[in-house]
């Protein structure tokens, strides 16, 4: 159990359920007391128009609605400006994500294959300011 405790508000939208306990477990021993869960784009973005997280670790290829949809709905509704994006895809970023990826500036832009759990725990600090961008 840690001993810091973090009352940021995450939010986890991933269809992959192995990787999202794994987030969401990770997120939990490193601190993180208020964590939500979403399985596609339109749990998703329902979640976060409600509970308004101070971050959301988005899954770009999901069912009902994909990341990149759901992130510009809520930049449309304004709820994107003070929420953190940190995007989590198996795609390699082709021309539609990178101009999504432009238009919305999500803080990272993570490829599965090349990230692991504790990669993502450190970018999180990094993004909500827990720790200095230098430890990368």
């Amino acid at each position: 159990m840690p001993t810091t405790r973090y009352s940021h508000k995450i939010l986890i939208v991933e269809d992959d359920e192995p990787l999202f306990t794994a987030l969401k477990d990770n997120l939990s021993a490193a601190g993180f007391e208020h964590l939500l869960g979403a399985r596609d784009g339109e749990e998703g973005l329902s979640i976060a128009l409600k509970e308004k997280p101070d971050l959301i670790l988005l899954d770009i290829l999901m069912p009902k609605m994909d990341g990149m949809t759901m992130l510009d709905k809520l930049c449309k509704d304004g709820s994107c400006k003070d929420t953190k994006v940190v995007l989590l895809t198996n795609l390699e970023a082709d021309e539609s994500i990178m101009k999504g990826i432009v238009a919305h500036e999500p803080s990272f832009y993570l490829v599965k294959a090349n990230f692991t759990v504790k990669d993502v725990i450190q970018k999180v600090k990094i993004v909500l300011g827990i720790e200095p961008m230098s430890t990368l």
